[in-house]
């Protein structure tokens, strides 16, 4: 099953007789308290213009749960999660289609919590809202109640030491910017660097300018330099284990499966504990 698809090719299926259910993610990491800025307001930003039909996500609220020694973004309770998807139109045998503004992060979240609870047929739109060329609606959908239900995987999910044995045993890749893995500067978590043994490889080089993804054999060919060979058990992490989960889908759209660390450095370097590597080197 594809993991993205294309405007072109979404506007085709809109125009179908059997067309996915949309949704709307568009999130920001926002470090705007600490500029004296108002926050991100994704809700008001869909209120200006969506895609038409699309149903509004709150990624806070709906795909995570409230910041804890689990991380800034935890998983979300799965039956406020269900519930989300359910209000939302989603149903076990029709397909989805997740977008953001562009930077891909919050759509991917959605993406990876809907396939990691099982459902089949969920892709994102390569390049979010910007690549759109269709009108755009404020109109507020009113969706028939859908039928998803939750069943979390038993595999695809990493926890603190699972990832910490993956950095020994597979390849571990670190999604944040360099100079966070690097240790230079840490605008959000208690403090800089990374889990040891883990690959610095941000996901921001997983993309073109415009934002949609390198193609699959460019993809294919970055992450097998950083060692995701054939056969090697992949792990992502990021910051909260929302651009972890761009990460994860660039690997899908390379054809690399990969288990996803949702506490991420949240919850890693909350806990003085666990070793923190700094530099450029792995360990």
């Amino acid at each position: 099953m594809k993991a993205i698809i294309s405007a072109s090719e979404l506007a085709d299926e809109l125009a179908g007789g059997d067309p996915p259910v949309l949704l709307d993610v568009r999130w920001q990491l926002s470090l705007a308290k600490a500029a004296g800025e108002p926050p991100f307001d994704g809700r008001a930003t869909y209120a200006a213009g969506h895609l038409p039909g699309a149903v509004y996500v709150d990624l806070d609220a709906e795909l995570a749960s409230a910041p804890s020694s689990a991380g800034r973004h935890p998983l979300p309770d799965p039956e406020v999660f269900g519930a989300a998807m359910r209000r939302a139109g989603v149903s076990a045998a029709r397909p989805v289609v997740v977008y953001d503004g562009g930077q891909g992060w919050g759509a991917a979240r959605a993406w990876w919590l809907l396939r990691w609870t099982g459902h089949p047929d969920v892709r994102v739109l390569d390049g979010g809202l910007p690549v759109w060329e269709g009108e755009l609606s404020t109109d507020v959908p009113e969706p028939a109640e859908g039928d998803f239900r939750p069943a979390p995987a038993h595999n695809g999910l990493l926890d603190a030491d699972g990832a910490a044995a993956l950095a020994r045993s597979g390849v571990l890749l670190d999604a944040r910017a360099g100079e966070r893995y690097r240790g230079e500067v840490e605008p959000v978590d208690r403090v800089g660097g990374h889990i040891p043994g883990a690959v610095s490889a941000p996901t921001t080089d997983n993309v073109a300018p415009d934002g949609r993804f390198l193609p699959a054999e460019e993809l294919r060919g970055r992450f097998k330099g950083l060692g995701a060979l054939d056969g090697t058990e992949v792990g992502v992490y990021c910051g909260s284990g929302v651009s972890g989960a761009h990460e994860v889908l660039a690997l899908a759209v390379a054809g690399v499966p990969a288990a996803l660390y949702v506490g991420s450095w949240s919850q890693w370097s909350s806990d003085p504990s666990r070793p923190v590597a700094v530099g450029p080197d792995p360990q």
